[in-house]
């Protein structure tokens, strides 16, 4: 049976039924014009593309340089704040200078100006000799002619072979050693005192007979003539000290003098009082904070040791706490405090507890006297936090060296086992609680300076 669906057979063998032919459609021609619009269509399709193309790279490569300015920024910033740190650290150290000026404007000399020098008995002789009408000397030129035997040391021979020297004649070299502006005639004139008073406690010699000793308010008018300042300022440094003049050069003479009148004391033989050397003790400990003095400090100590050798035992316990107190009344709590307790040198029992009770009265001081007693003391030194960001080292480093020469030189302090025991802990916070890596300003210092007395403990 046939499908009803399948061709006829007509329709099978009519070969256009089979494939019918489709009509061809026919392509459109192009101009000219359009072919240019098709080329400039294309050509702006590039130029976008290549355009896209550089403003990607440009964005690339402006944010590269946005991100090098933000490291550079940042390496500055880093930079600025290290340079700010090193600033510090540096105007600190230069803060860490101690000198003071002492020393103010001078005052007018007193003229040196002695007619009776005229009446000496030696030089009356030497007038009233018939040889004299060869030298043709008189009262007039008496005082030059003087002066020629000062200077080469015939004076004092005649003084020792006379052995004694009036009061005219010590007037006269008195105020020549002292305000004389003649290097030679100064010079010579202290050499005269130095010996005539040496006399009196040297063994052997033949002591000489002085008519007239020098007091203590002549010393001190010198001084104030040289411009010293009794009353100093301690905000008067020596990098501020450009309007401050400094001493003439008789201030050495004064300071030998003054040395060897000290060791006549010892033997009775002068006129200062207990005051007087306790003012005089003092002056000296000043004299060490001016840096323009700082070549004379063999001559200061020997003066201070000689003032300090003048003190009965009786008068010793009556004096050095008050010239304690004194100092540390004047002493700025700087490195100028340290420079007064350094200069107390020597290794005689007296030294040794004038060292102690200075750096212990300028400690009580440093705390603005809220506490005067050892425990006291200690008890504030071990509540100071060095953990915190503000604690200030360069006061610590005072503080810890203050309290170093206050315990080493105090005799009783192995006798005083608390003490002992508040001075080790101060010692280990110092030490232990401060970082070798701590970049802040002194506390390195601090760390192993109490890290080597801690040390210094642990062997005894």
């Amino acid at each position: 049976m046939m499908d009803i669906d399948e061709p006829l057979d007509f329709e099978v063998e009519d070969s256009l039924l089979i494939n019918p032919v489709v009509p061809s459609k026919r392509k459109n021609l192009m101009g000219l014009d359009e072919l240019l619009t098709e080329h400039y269509k294309e050509q702006s399709k590039l130029i976008e593309n290549e355009a896209r193309k550089q403003a990607k790279a440009r964005k690339c490569y402006v944010s590269d340089d946005e991100d090098k300015n933000c490291k550079e920024a940042m390496l500055a910033s880093l930079l600025d704040d290290c340079q700010k740190q090193m600033k510090a650290i540096h105007s600190v150290e230069e803060m860490s200078e101690w000198g003071l000026c002492v020393f103010g404007e001078q005052k007018t000399i007193p003229p040196l100006s002695f007619p009776e020098l005229g009446n000496w008995s030696i030089l009356q002789s030497f007038m009233n000799n018939e040889l004299n009408s060869l030298v043709g000397l008189t009262k007039e030129k008496g005082c030059t002619f003087l002066e020629g035997l000062l200077k080469n040391g015939w004076l004092l021979k005649l003084i020792f072979k006379c052995g004694c020297v009036e009061k005219s004649l010590a007037t006269w070299t008195f105020f020549l050693m002292l305000y004389s502006s003649k290097e030679e005639l100064r010079s010579s004139a202290c050499e005269f005192w130095c010996a005539i008073l040496s006399s009196k406690i040297q063994v052997g010699m033949q002591p000489i007979e002085i008519d007239w000793y020098p007091s203590y308010p002549e010393l001190k008018s010198a001084l104030e003539t040289y411009g010293f300042l009794f009353n100093f300022s301690s905000n008067i440094s020596a990098e501020n000290s450009s309007g401050c003049k400094g001493p003439p050069q008789n201030i050495i003479t004064w300071i030998k003098f003054t040395a060897v009148y000290c060791q006549v004391r010892c033997n009775k033989q002068s006129i200062l009082l207990t005051s007087d050397c306790q003012e005089l003790a003092e002056v000296i400990l000043c004299l060490f904070l001016d840096r323009r003095l700082e070549g004379l400090s063999v001559l200061m100590r020997n003066c201070m040791q000689s003032i300090i050798s003048s003190f009965t035992e009786e008068e010793w316990i009556n004096s050095y706490s008050r010239i304690a107190k004194s100092i540390a009344s004047r002493v700025p709590t700087d490195l100028n405090c340290l420079r007064a307790v350094q200069c107390i040198s020597g290794v005689d029992p007296r030294t040794k507890h004038l060292k102690s009770v200075v750096a212990f009265e300028i400690l009580v001081n440093c705390f603005e006297n809220k506490v005067h007693d050892d425990v006291g003391i200690l008890t504030l030194l071990i509540s100071i936090n060095v953990k915190e960001k503000a604690c200030d080292f360069f006061k610590m480093y005072i503080y810890l060296v203050l309290a170093e020469n206050w315990l080493r030189y105090d005799e009783m302090f192995s006798d005083k086992p608390v003490i002992c025991e508040m001075w080790g802990v101060f010692l280990r916070n110092c030490s232990c609680q401060i970082s070798s890596s701590d970049l802040r300003p002194r506390a390195s210092e601090v760390r192993n300076k109490a890290a080597f007395l801690l040390q210094g403990i642990g062997n005894s």
